[in-house]
């Protein structure tokens, strides 16, 4: 096992997950819970799954696509998602400037 990308895929999804609207919803079940336990144990495993669904779909993509190509698509993908978030206000706060 490469422990340098072990290392590495643990601190750059622990980093992009503080603060998440997933953590925001464990708080907020954990705190009308009786039992926090379960409440860890049901998001633990919805992270695991959903980065196993991630990891497989990222691994078929890369047998079909270049890994170059994956790369330029998800810089764009996301420059798409920072300039709509920069430059075009949401349906929201659109009504609330009016």
């Amino acid at each position: 096992m490469d422990l340098q990308l072990l290392g590495l895929s643990f601190i750059a999804v622990f980093l992009s997950e503080l603060g998440d609207k997933s953590q925001v919803a464990a708080i907020a079940l954990s705190g009308t819970s009786k039992s926090p336990r379960a409440i860890f144990f049901g998001t633990a495993l919805a992270l695991v799954l959903a980065s196993l669904i991630g990891v497989l779909v990222g691994e078929g993509i890369a047998e079909v696509l270049p890994t170059h190509w994956i790369k330029i698509s998800a810089a764009v993908g996301f420059a798409v998602m920072g300039a709509r978030l920069l430059f075009w206000p949401s349906s929201e706060e659109s009504e609330e400037l009016d």
